[in-house]
């Protein structure tokens, strides 16, 4: 029977990069995935997929329309969605190889099955080659899935989640989406911008719920600009597939008719069929593995990271808790700073956000200054030809400690990383302005809504 010091069940973001940082650290691993490609739901059917068909359909976009201004002309631009998609898969199998060479690099021993646990410090994998593992410790990494709503059942084709949006074999007429989080705004973005007529469906009042509130509203206008069509309030009683068409069923509305259907309502840990009753854990209601200091779980033992233990289902959190996991293993000391996690949505305009929002802040009863930059006073983004939206800063108002920065305009993925690093080490508002930036840069903005806090935005 093979033996490792750690045994990781689930591939995905969290488990491949807790697999490489504990062989880093000198341990014995085995790494267990059911699927053929290494690198999970992220990797091979959500993030990395789904923001190459983004940055391709608004590459479509610009060039039907968004260059005439740049003094560019194109005549007869024309979709081919076939090389598209094309695109995305090797994209996706580029990084699915890089992942099985570090394994490689690093020793990290992979397993070809499904892995569950048979009792204390034993993994039986069952697939091709059937085997049982014995491990000093066991790490479950098995992510999630897409949640389904009461009445809507996906069917794999007309009627289905993210995993068939990002193959659709053509460009729907009619797409209704249900949801209005970051997975269905973002593939309603793409198909919109490569032709079909969106409507997202969201039984709340608002989009981008868990965001700020005042950033969702501002992108809620920049995207109506862009054709997506929203019903808020909307509750979705049913849908199925009648003739050619699909029918979503609402209450208190018309049906809605639709081509196709993108059930984008979240997601659902990954924790049946794992064995955990062999080794004495029982999951919540939600199906999450409760887990105490260090994510260890109630089997002696074994450890739970990423989606199924709760918290932001977001693949930089898990690979987050995945290092400080094994860190903690082999060095007693690990840490993840869950106060500065950014959350992103990658739109177009785009929106991130780290820390607080204001609604939480007005509801915990802090008192705090707010500075806000909008994109159209930046040099860079004149240039660029996009000055949507705002960068807003939240800052302690007796302390000027930093406790939110939200932001939404062009590239706000990677300006967000700034502010997360700022606030990790305690910074504040005047720590922020008071750093020289590059001019001209979009990363100016940060700056100057630093400065707007105490009321001294230069530009503005």
């Amino acid at each position: 029977m093979p033996a490792h010091d750690l045994v990781v069940i689930g591939a995905g973001p969290g488990g491949y990069v807790a697999a490489l940082r504990a062989a880093q650290l000198g341990l014995s691993v085995g790494l267990v995935e059911r699927e053929e490609a290494l690198g999970g739901t992220c990797l091979r059917v959500g993030c990395i997929p789904s923001k190459a068909l983004l940055e391709s359909s608004e590459r479509f976009a610009e060039a039907r329309g968004g260059l005439g201004a740049h003094g560019v002309r194109l005549d007869g631009v024309a979709l081919d969605l076939p090389a598209m998609m094309k695109r995305k898969d090797e994209v996706v199998r580029a990084l699915t190889r890089g992942v099985a060479s570090l394994m490689k690099k690093n020793r990290v021993v992979v397993y070809r099955g499904t892995g569950r646990l048979d009792g204390p410090g034993r993994v039986v994998v069952e697939g091709p080659a059937p085997v049982s593992l014995q491990a000093t410790r066991v790490l479950v990494a098995t992510g999630s899935r897409s949640a389904t709503l009461p009445g809507v059942t996906p069917d794999g084709d007309r009627i289905g989640t993210s995993t068939e949006a990002l193959s659709y074999p053509e460009v729907p007429r009619r797409l209704a989406v249900i949801g209005a989080g970051a997975i269905g705004l973002e593939l309603g973005s793409v198909w919109r911008r490569l032709g079909a007529e969106v409507t997202v469906l969201e039984a709340l009042d608002r989009i981008l719920p868990g965001l700020d509130a005042e950033i969702a509203a501002e992108a809620q206008k920049a995207f109506q600009k862009e054709g997506l069509r929203f019903a808020l309030g909307a509750r979705v009683k049913a849908a199925g597939v009648e003739g050619d068409s699909c029918v979503v069923e609402l209450e208190g509305a018309e049906p809605l008719r639709a081509d196709r259907v993108l059930v984008a309502v979240g997601r659902v840990p990954v924790t049946d069929g794992l064995g955990l009753a062999s080794v004495g854990i029982a999951v919540d209601a939600r199906g999450r593995i409760p887990v105490a200091a260090g994510f260890e779980t109630a089997g002696k033992g074994v450890y739970a990271i990423g989606d199924v233990i709760g918290g932001a289902m977001l693949a930089h959190k898990a690979e987050e808790e995945g290092i400080a996991c094994v860190e903690r293993m082999a060095t007693g000391h690990g840490h993840v700073a869950y106060d500065v996690i950014p959350n992103v949505v990658y739109t177009s305009p785009g929106v991130a956000g780290v820390g607080k929002t204001e609604e939480a802040l007005r509801q915990s009863g802090v008192v705090y200054r707010k500075g806000v930059f909008p994109f159209l006073a930046s040099g860079r983004a004149r240039a660029l030809g996009d000055t949507r939206g705002m960068v807003k800063v939240l800052a302690d108002a007796a302390t000027d400690r930093v406790l939110g920065v939200h932001i939404l305009g062009p590239r706000a993925e990677d300006l967000v990383a700034e502010a997360a690093a700022a606030m990790a080490f305690g910074a504040s508002s005047e720590d922020i302005a008071r750093v020289c930036h590059a001019h001209p840069t979009l990363a100016e903005a940060l700056r100057e809504a630093a400065l707007a806090v105490d009321g001294r935005a230069i530009h503005l």
